[in-house]
């Protein structure tokens, strides 16, 4: 840090971090971060939509939960709409979370072919 200015910008990029992973938004996209998620490699999934959020100012919450309970499926991604609706992702890299982001919260179009869902019938269940 070498002035004010570079104080101000800190701290507006540390708000819209805290901004985020509180609220305010239409979306919420919750990460699976028990062991099994990690493990799966949940946590670049994680940073790549805090980045892309931030750097596309997309109207979602970004935040992490423990075990969803679907661990064969993990990295999983969930997005929750503001009218309680959800959509689960299963196996999420983060290319797919990128391309999650700008379809499902950049224009509201679920990403059929990363659903739970979708994995399913590929297995036959």
């Amino acid at each position: 840090m070498k002035s004010l200015e570079d104080l101000k910008r800190m701290r507006e990029a540390a708000l819209k971090k805290v901004e985020m992973r509180e609220g305010g938004k239409d979306y919420r996209v919750v990460v699976g971060m028990a062991t099994c998620g990690i493990a799966a490699g949940a946590r670049p999934v994680l940073n790549r939509l805090v980045e892309d959020t931030a750097e596309h100012d997309y109207n979602c919450v970004v935040t992490q939960t423990g075990c969803i309970g679907m661990c064969v499926y993990e990295p999983i991604v969930e997005v929750y709409d503001k009218d309680g609706g959800h959509t689960t992702y299963v196996h999420v890299d983060p290319e797919k979370a990128s391309k999650i982001l700008a379809e499902h919260i950049g224009k509201g179009i679920i990403v059929d072919e990363y659903t739970v869902d979708a994995a399913k019938k590929e297995q036959g269940l």
